[in-house]
């Protein structure tokens, strides 16, 4: 997730940072993978690397101009972070086999991953992509080309702390097929309780403060559908022991609070969910960012 708090533009939740030498006009940091480059050519119908580049300056002063965060900067938000999840395929085969399966892409940005999910075949309706910030989701549209008539998926603006928009519900032992719903009606995410199959919330937790981090998972998992196999996952920056981590990205340094594997695990098998009831897997894994080495925590929990 990319902008999920409301703060001001120094404290995000529980990321703080101290811009440095990035300027928002600062090109240089425009490095998308040959994966991502085919993908946004085939999605926006731009060919040529450069036209494809200016298309993206374009999106990113606007974005920076709305929010000016060093992910902004530094074309954080165009990185197609779902794939990499080792359940990502499992996730598309829940689109393609479970009646009405509903995936959520929670605190999205531009909805990237929701866009490529989407392209792989879980079907477009059935998908939510939701963030804080409107005006992210208004220039997801911009960024790919499309109208709210073309593409059908669901922007759901709405922050995801405010009880009135994603309210904590005990997790449902109702295992039986979710009945159909219109996702294009909400206002919330709340008439979705015990109805979500599968949720993605990359770079969502570090954003926020542990005891927020509780909060959150509670809400997700009452979220999530009782039937075996409905799971949530993502990613987020890791640490060997949970505590404080400081990193310096993009000409900004930030300190998150993080959980470390093992007390990820127990937080939602025992804290989060009856423990036993869920299937929690987790892996540090190093990955490069602008020329440093950021240390991620991915995982996923699954219902039993």
């Amino acid at each position: 997730m990319e902008g999920a708090a409301v703060h001001d533009d120094s404290t995000l939740g529980n990321v703080t940072y101290q811009p440095e030498s990035t300027l928002p006009e600062d090109a240089s940091l425009y490095d998308l993978t040959s994966e991502e480059t085919a993908f946004f050519k085939a999605q926006i119908g731009i060919d040529d690397d450069e036209d494809l580049k200016r298309h993206m300056l374009e999106i990113k002063a606007k974005a920076y101009e709305t929010a000016p965060y060093p992910w902004i900067c530094g074309f954080v938000f165009l990185r197609v972070n779902i794939t990499s999840n080792p359940l990502y395929d499992y996730i598309l085969k829940l689109g393609r086999e479970r009646p009405d399966a509903v995936l959520l892409d929670i605190g999205c940005c531009f909805g990237v991953d929701a866009r490529r999910a989407a392209a792989d075949g879980f079907p477009a309706k059935n998908i939510i992509a939701s963030d804080i910030r409107n005006e992210f989701l208004e220039l997801s549209h911009e960024l790919f080309r499309t109208t709210p008539a073309s593409y059908p998926g669901c922007l759901l603006p709405g922050d995801v702390l405010d009880p009135e928009f994603l309210s904590i519900a005990k997790p449902s032992n109702d295992v039986s097929p979710a009945p159909a719903i219109d996702l294009s009606s909400l206002k919330s995410l709340n008439p979705l309780h015990g109805r979500i199959s599968a949720i993605n919330a990359t770079r969502l937790f570090h954003l926020f403060t542990e005891d927020k981090q509780l909060h959150l998972a509670k809400a997700l998992a009452g979220l999530l559908s009782a039937q075996p196999g409905s799971v949530i996952c993502g990613h987020q920056v890791g640490i060997l022991e949970k505590g404080i981590s400081v990193a310096k990205i993009s000409g900004s340094e930030h300190r998150s609070f993080c959980h470390s594997p093992k007390t990820w695990t127990s937080l939602w098998d025992g804290e989060v969910f009856e423990k036993g009831s869920v299937k929690v897997e987790t892996e540090l894994v190093e990955v490069p960012i602008h020329g440093r080495i950021l240390l991620v925590m991915r995982w996923s929990v699954m219902r039993l």
